[in-house]
Formats: structure tokens, C-alpha cells, sequence
């Protein structure tokens, strides 16, 4: 099995608080493929975002993270249980669950041991659904120094699995007759330290700060500040999905 590689357990207090939330119609989207709506499971949850927006549809959902800190800071909710495990030794029962929802974490997995779990849990007819989010589209006046910061600066820290990302999940193994899946697209009005908080939160910055020492958001803040305005202005963000969805 493949070792958990923690990139994020010392950034979960970031990661809740910055990371972009998923807009209602992908979870409705989600509720409307499900043969059944009793049970959800959540993998890689982090600190529960996608299991938020499940709960708004599911009768329970069981969210799940390798990481004690990520689960530590999840947000509770009477529908979700919460728990501690890895993506390739769930605890659940066989045929137990109706949904299997993977959010921007597939990348990270032992995929054929992952894989052989969501048959092992899906009940007959159950979905699995993996999603991830491409690179962020900023408005013209900073997209010069956000392209210069991601291709440049963060050159080489980027951990190798990125590149699947990059890809939108292209060469990622996947072991079923694919669905069709609507364009779907995170949005966000932020300010610049929300922007920034944002940033804070990526493996790359984090392996950036612990090889050279050095903070690469510093020289960025002030790049982006100097054609930003205000700030405490808002500006549009927007992140399209990409995806990998079938039913067993």
C-alpha cells in the first residue's frame, strides 16, 4: 500500500478556513445520480467541505481523512460522522454505501487498493465520484504575476502527483464505464488576504518555505498589491471542475 503522504496535517487551520467551496448544484448533481440517498462516504475529506454539501442531501454521510488534524477541524454536522481513516481501509461494511465521493485528492492514493475498497463498500448500483478543480482563473490585472508565481517561483516544489492535476485527471486510472458530468465551477469573491491565505495553503508553498526558507507569498503580496487597489477589495475568482464519475 502507499504510503500516506501528509502534505496538508500542518495547514489544516488554513485549509479550513481558505479553501473554495463547491457550489450547491454539484452536490445536487451527485444526489440526483444516487439510486439512494442512506449513505455517503466522503474520502480525503479534509475538514469536511465536501461532506457539508452532501449532508444537505444524504441521510448520513461517514467522512473520512488520513490525517488526525484535517478531521480535528472539520466542521460538525448531525447528518456526518467523522473518523480517521485512509482511503484504502475505509472500516465500512461491505455493500453499505450508496456514494463514494473523492474531492481534489484522488491524485494522492494507491488507486488499485483504493479502487478495490469502493467495490468492496458500493452497494449494486452505487457511484463513485472523483473531482478535482484546475488552476485558478484570476481577472487580467494579476494574471501576470499569479502565472509568474505558479510556473516560476514554485517550479520544483510542486509534489510529482500535481501533474494529474494539471492533466484534469486525464491519466488517472479509472476502473468503470464513465458518466457524463455537467461544467461545473467553484467561484469565489475574495480580497487580496483571502487570495493569499489561499495560496498559503498549497503543498508547493509549504515545500518552497521548508527548503529555502524563505515566505515565496511575500514577494507575491507585494506584486499583487501594486495593481489590486484596496486590499479589502474584492475580485472574482473562478475554478473549472473535471471529473471521473461512475456506477458500479
Amino acid at each position: 500500500m502507499k504510503d500516506f503522504q501528509d502534505h496538508f496535517s500542518a495547514l489544516a487551520t488554513d485549509y479550513a478556513a481558505f479553501r473554495p467551496g463547491y457550489p450547491p448544484e454539484l452536490f445536487a448533481f451527485l444526489a440526483d445520480l444516487s439510486a439512494q440517498r442512506a449513505v455517503a462516504w466522503d474520502c480525503a475529506t479534509g475538514t469536511g467541505q465536501a461532506a457539508l454539501g452532501l449532508a444537505g442531501h444524504f441521510a448520513q454521510v461517514i467522512a473520512t481523512d488520513a490525517s488526525a488534524a484535517q478531521i480535528a477541524h472539520a466542521v460538525p454536522h448531525p447528518r456526518i460522522s467523522y473518523r480517521v481513516a485512509s482511503a484504502e481501509a475505509s472500516g465500512l461494511a461491505d455493500a453499505s454505501v450508496d456514494l463514494v465521493t473523492v474531492a481534489q485528492a484522488a491524485h494522492w492514493f494507491d488507486l488499485p487498493a483504493f479502487y478495490a475498497e469502493v467495490r468492496r463498500v458500493l452497494r449494486p448500483g452505487g457511484v463513485l465520484a472523483l473531482w478535482g478543480y484546475e488552476r485558478l482563473i484570476v481577472p487580467d490585472e494579476i494574471a501576470v504575476p499569479f502565472r509568474q508565481f505558479y510556473e516560476q517561483t514554485l517550479a520544483g516544489f510542486w509534489p510529482p502527483e500535481r501533474r494529474l492535476v494539471e492533466t484534469g485527471y486525464r491519466d488517472l486510472p479509472f476502473p468503470l464505464a464513465p458518466l457524463m458530468a455537467p461544467e461545473i465551477a467553484l467561484r469565489a469573491e475574495w480580497n487580496l488576504p483571502q487570495l493569499l491565505g489561499y495560496f498559503g495553503t498549497w503543498s508547493a508553498v509549504k515545500r518552497c518555505r521548508e527548503a529555502t526558507g524563505r515566505d515565496p507569498l511575500l514577494p507575491l503580496a507585494a506584486a499583487l498589491e501594486s495593481d489590486w487597489g484596496s486590499p479589502a477589495a474584492t475580485k472574482p475568482l473562478k475554478w473549472p471542475t473535471f471529473w471521473k464519475l461512475g456506477r458500479i
